[in-house]
């Protein structure tokens, strides 16, 4: 079932986890509807697809759908993109630095609707129309991919951050939602260490956000991060995680003996 994260009557956004049997990492999609045009984020792979499209059902005609946004070109980001292709009309949503890497992911007998049906984003971002509302495409760049996007819905100020706080736990159907930060720590670290490619860049995206009016954090794996309070807790914590290549030295690239 869904996980309501906003709905003020016109304007709803939805989560829906737990969705993925089998070995795949677990992951959270999400639709944002305003009115009459709607969004899916991040609508993963195709260990997701059927179960996906059969709970979006229950809110939209899969056929109305405006916009397939992906934050970057990982399999449980994007990899059912042809099934949605074939069953939808909608644009997809990705960085231009790998639109061109598209038709890779769907036969060929849909690939000269691509073009047609994509719209690249700038390094810079940008808005994603939505009716009298917008998507904003805001530069999440090497956090992990070199064109990594998140989506910031302004009107219920939910940034949807794809890898950055994402967590993975033994309990995939607990709490939302983050209780208490320090244990969700142990949660986090080891994903962030390895993935996100340095300090540096994620002390400037958490500057950025500190500048956002933000009320929820949503990443792709594990719970949210709720009021701003608790986003603070993870931007001063992502700002000081020495990760990516702060921790490579000259032992992590040596010849296997």
């Amino acid at each position: 079932m869904a996980t309501v994260l906003y709905d003020d009557g016109n304007h709803r956004c939805l989560s829906f986890g737990d969705l993925v049997t089998g070995e795949g990492i677990q992951s959270n999609q999400f639709l944002v509807i305003h009115g009459e045009h709607e969004a899916l984020i991040d609508p993963g792979g195709d260990l997701t697809f059927t179960a996906l499209s059969m709970e979006i059902s229950k809110h939209i005609r899969l056929q109305d759908l405006d916009y397939l946004v992906a934050s970057h070109q990982d399999p449980d980001i994007i990899a059912s993109l042809s099934s949605w292709l074939s069953r939808t009309n909608a644009t997809v949503v990705c960085s231009r630095l790998w639109s061109r890497f598209v038709p890779h992911l769907i036969p060929g007998y849909l690939g000269s609707q691509v073009g047609s049906r994509c719209l690249a984003l700038p390094d810079g971002g940008g808005d994603i129309p939505m009716g009298d509302a917008v998507l904003k495409a805001v530069p999440a760049h090497f956090l992990h991919s070199v064109g990594n996007f998140q989506f910031y819905d302004p009107v219920s100020r939910i940034l949807f951050s794809g890898d950055m706080g994402a967590s993975v736990a033994d309990d995939p159907a607990g709490s939302p939602f983050v209780e208490d930060f320090a244990a969700h720590i142990p949660h986090m670290e080891g994903f962030h260490r390895r993935y996100m490619v340095s300090r540096k860049v994620t002390r400037l995206w958490a500057n950025m956000v500190r500048h956002m009016n933000v009320d929820m954090l949503v990443p792709q794996h594990g719970p949210a991060f709720r009021g701003r309070e608790m986003i603070g807790q993870f931007l001063d914590w992502i700002s000081n995680l020495e990760c990516g290549i702060d921790l490579m030295t000259q032992e992590n690239y040596r010849m296997p003996s």
